[in-house]
């Protein structure tokens, strides 16, 4: 792939990270899906809006965006293969045929000027190595005037999965799920860091409201519980763990995901994020 600078992030989502999203959109799209209505509304797609989705992952919210700008477009970005090999499956399956996808860095890639009304991301912005320059780069992307709108993790403390994964530090070595500020998960966890971000890439009338979302990780703990030790970080966890100590981490997240289980057997965890809006101003700027 040209124009790719975030080299270790697209190792990562080209490997066996990307495969695994791939293989199970359906679960993650079950998880992250309680913050697509409230995205969507705020970057106000609709009619003929071309929009940009970034970090799009499988395409659940690039779908979801061309669905409400039928006489637009919505393009999603993703650095991973394997996930937009899935991104494209879908739109053909469900006949969307005013979305589209491609391989690349939002950091980097070379979008045309002001060709977007609207960029949208859900969980696809904390990652990049230089995030002003990133930002700076997607708003140049908008027409003055378009609008930013992304979903990102708020406080680690306030997510009910990091709570479960919290709970097996006495078998696993969990660390502290990444710092604000720091390329990671919880890089934009801090609402200063945020703002700090965005108005150094050029963006006005930021906005952040916190949004809770109950995600549905399983049916039954112990379905739960193996999905969540199967992802990233809990895969990477078990790696560093004797077999004993893996086993009595999976019975433990088993027992802490039972008092989560609804009344149908579901497992439903809380997602604390920022839903977070700005806007490219309405008089051009080249300082970025």
């Amino acid at each position: 792939m040209p124009d790719i600078v975030n080299t270790e992030q697209a190792q990562a989502w080209n490997g066996p990270e990307g495969v695994h999203w791939a293989r199970n959109q359906d679960r993650w799209n079950a998880v992250n899906e309680g913050f697509n209505e409230p995205l969507l509304d705020a970057a106000g797609i609709a009619g003929e809006h071309q929009s940009l989705d970034l970090g799009c992952g499988s395409g659940q919210t690039t779908r979801l965006a061309a669905l409400r700008a039928p006489q637009g477009h919505a393009l999603g970005l993703d650095l991973s293969g394997p996930m937009l090999a899935e991104a494209r499956a879908c739109a053909e399956r469900e006949g969307i045929a005013n979305a589209s996808f491609t391989q690349g860095d939002a950091q980097a890639h070379p979008f045309e000027a002001g060709a977007f009304d609207a960029a949208i991301s859900r969980y696809g912005v904390m990652f990049f190595a230089d995030p002003v320059a990133a930002f700076g780069n997607v708003r140049r992307a908008l027409r003055p005037g378009g609008r930013l709108a992304f979903v990102c993790p708020a406080d680690a403390a306030l997510n009910d999965w990091v709570r479960a994964v919290a709970a097996l530090r006495d078998f696993l070595p969990v660390g502290d799920f990444g710092r604000p500020g720091l390329p990671g998960m919880f890089s934009l966890a801090a609402p200063d860091r945020i703002r700090g971000v965005l108005t150094a890439a050029g963006f006005t009338g930021i906005t952040l409201n916190q949004a809770e979302a109950y995600g549905a990780w399983g049916c039954g703990a112990e379905d739960a519980a193996e999905f969540l030790l199967g992802t990233g970080p809990g895969r990477h966890l078990m790696e560093r763990a004797d077999a004993t100590a893996r086993a009595r981490a999976r019975r433990t997240l088993t027992d802490h995901l039972r008092d989560h289980e609804a009344a149908d057997g579901t497992v439903r965890l809380r997602s604390t994020s920022w839903l977070v809006t700005a806007d490219h101003p309405t008089a051009p700027s080249d300082r970025l």
